[in-house]
């Protein structure tokens, strides 16, 4: 497996069977190099979105449309792209899983919001925020954690999947910062490794992982920090 850190909670997931990209934010991601959007969605079998604020959904639409890559979403988001001329869609929600080539997708909860005021000007409700649990034939389990805070039931996403990497938002005031993201990451998983993700973005944001890599320090989990562009194996 070959996960590639695309800048926000983007990222392209590589293995042997399928080609993902989770929540490809890229035109308007003031970090994202344009010249990499051929190698991103270069051999794309999935598109994965957590959520459907624009920060997420991005590129989803004209990427869909040229690679025919099957999207997978949540039920609002997925109709509403549908409406936009997503042809091969699988949709889920909360707790259900979707079995597609080479591995599946869990729908886990996260607290976090999802309309979007689109450019027709309407706010558009695009269902719950999710996390999304990636169950792979021969691979580590992945945890995307979307957007979102700490919760307790944190724990029962870890005794019921396992995940062996998490991919964790740590840049605060929209999702928790770095020092409550290690607490996540001690408290209710024990993963491999875990890798930041939307930080780096926007003045809003924390603009590094310091806070969570000096959370993480003594615990058994690899803390990951690739370059944007650059790319962890397993």
């Amino acid at each position: 497996m070959k996960i590639t850190w695309l800048g926000h909670s983007a990222f392209r997931i590589e293995t042997g069977t399928a080609t993902i990209l989770v929540d490809p934010f890229f035109t308007g991601n003031p970090v994202f190099r344009e010249e990499g959007r051929k190698d991103a969605a270069k051999g794309l079998t999935h598109i994965l979105l957590s959520h459907g604020h624009g920060d997420h959904v991005g590129d989803t639409v004209a990427l869909a449309k040229e690679t025919g890559a099957t999207v997978v979403a949540n039920a609002d988001l997925a109709a509403w792209l549908g409406s936009k001329g997503v042809s091969a869609l699988e949709m889920g929600n909360t707790g259900g899983t979707i079995q597609l080539s080479g591995f599946s997708a869990t729908f886990v909860n996260a607290l976090h919001s999802s309309a979007q005021i689109t450019e027709d000007g309407v706010s558009h409700s695009l269902g719950n925020a999710n996390g999304l649990v990636l169950h792979f034939d021969a691979e580590p389990t992945l945890y995307h954690m979307g957007d979102t805070d700490i919760f307790s039931d944190m724990a029962l996403i870890h005794e019921l999947h396992q995940p062996d990497i998490g991919l964790v938002p740590v840049g605060d005031r929209f999702t928790m910062g770095g020092a409550v993201a290690a607490l996540a990451c001690q408290r209710y998983f024990k993963f491999e490794t875990a890798i930041p993700c939307h930080y780096a973005t926007f003045p809003l944001v924390a603009p590094t992982a310091e806070t969570f890599i000096a959370g993480m320090e003594g615990v058994k989990t690899r803390v990951a920090v690739p370059e944007i562009g650059g790319t962890v194996s397993f």
